[in-house]
């Protein structure tokens, strides 16, 4: 379910949380799941429980996840958090096409490069 690459620069606990945004965005991980244990997934990742508690943390903070005291951590309704991440990328993707507009690549290149990407993107999954 998770992997870390020990090869990133990404810190282990950025790379648990962004492994999970995704899985949580995706709908792998639906509202109310129930989250691996702190403990159980530090013995899945041999790393330390205090790493994982750090990624939950700011799993929670971001709204990805809600405490249960005594029964663990559950994925949060992801309508909303879907929705923020959709604008960023689109935002993003914005000042992209500026800067490549400014680098006089035209919007057929754009639309090229795009549609090939994606393609690879697709047979990925």
């Amino acid at each position: 379910m998770i992997t870390i690459d020990y090869q990133s620069r990404a810190p282990i606990y950025e790379q648990i949380v962004e492994r999970f945004q995704m899985l949580i965005l995706k709908g792998v991980l639906r509202p109310d799941d129930q989250m691996p244990s702190v403990r159980s997934l530090a013995v899945q990742l041999s790393i330390n429980p205090n790493t994982i508690q750090k990624a939950y943390t700011q799993l929670e903070q971001q709204g990805y996840i809600y405490p249960v005291k005594g029964r663990g951590n559950f994925v949060s309704g992801t309508g909303k958090l879907a929705e923020e991440k959709k604008e960023a990328f689109f935002q993003d993707l914005d000042e992209l096409l500026h800067y490549g507009k400014e680098l006089g690549i035209t919007m057929e290149e754009c639309r090229s490069f795009i549609e090939q990407s994606y393609r690879k993107e697709v047979e990925h999954d």
